[in-house]
């Protein structure tokens, strides 16, 4: 089985053939990683209710927490509005960071000015 040709043609996909997917928390709305998906990663994703990416640095695909346990049971898929990113709502089992952090953005917070009350004009 493939990936629908419905949902297929709506991607727009980089040159390699992956989209970006956002990976959330489903019920705090908390990002937790980036990750990267074909179409047969979306499709396994879709089909099996677990989170699988594409590996760009081992060329290969990955169901999150298989070899570490902390699973991406899934939620909810979405296609933003240009066909060009995925959000995956997740129940996040552990860690979804690599490193052991319970997201990827929880390392590095960058300095932002400060922005006048009211935004910026």
């Amino acid at each position: 089985m493939s990936l629908d040709p419905a949902i297929a043609e709506r991607l727009k996909r980089t040159s390699d053939g992956l989209v970006p997917a956002v990976v959330q928390q489903h019920d705090t709305g908390e990002v937790l990683m980036l990750g990267w998906m074909d179409d047969e990663a979306l499709h396994r994703t879709l089909t099996t209710g677990r989170a699988t990416y594409w590996s760009r640095s081992r060329q290969e695909y990955w169901v999150k927490g298989d070899t570490s346990g902390h699973v991406q049971w899934v939620h909810d898929v979405r296609l933003d509005c240009d066909g060009d990113t995925l959000l995956v709502k997740v129940d996040q089992v552990g860690a979804a960071c690599h490193t052991g952090d319970r997201t990827c953005f929880d390392a590095v917070v960058l300095p932002v000015a400060p922005v006048a009350a009211g935004g910026v004009g």
